[in-house]
This record gives C-alpha cells, sequence and structure tokens, in this order.
C-alpha cells in the first residue's frame, strides 16, 4: 500500500462517514436501502451517494491494485 490511498482514507474516515453520531450517516443510508428504501427521495438517493462515493473510490482503487498484482504474477 502507498501513499495514494491517504487522501482516499482521509475522504473514507470524513465525508464518507460524516455525521459520526448518533451513527455514521452512510449506514443509516445504507440501512434505509436494505430496508426497501421505503420514503426515500431523490435528495436522499443523492445523499446516499455522495457519502458513500469515497468508498467506493476505495474499492475501485483496492480492486485495479489487486488485479495488477494478479496480473504481474506477484
Amino acid at each position: 500500500m502507498n501513499g495514494k490511498y491517504a487522501p482516499v482514507l482521509l475522504m473514507c474516515l470524513t465525508l464518507g462517514l460524516a455525521p459520526f453520531f448518533p451513527e455514521p450517516h452512510i449506514w443509516g443510508k445504507l440501512r434505509w436501502i436494505a430496508g426497501g428504501a421505503v420514503g426515500m427521495t431523490l435528495i436522499d438517493w443523492g445523499d446516499a451517494l455522495m457519502h458513500s462515493a469515497p468508498w467506493l473510490l476505495l474499492i475501485g482503487m483496492a480492486a485495479k491494485d489487486g488485479y495488477a498484482r494478479l496480473s504481474a504474477g506477484k
């Protein structure tokens, strides 16, 4: 793991989890979506996308690096 992950991890821990209390915001949105997303409006979906974007970026970067390592035979 190199330094390119540091800003993405910082985004995950700030924007990805804010506000932190009473529970991380993204966790509440994911539970709402898993429960059928009853009553979610367009702004709620946009909010869920905004808070999940850093996590999706981190997953994408890790998958890309993992694929590169597998392709290189390491």
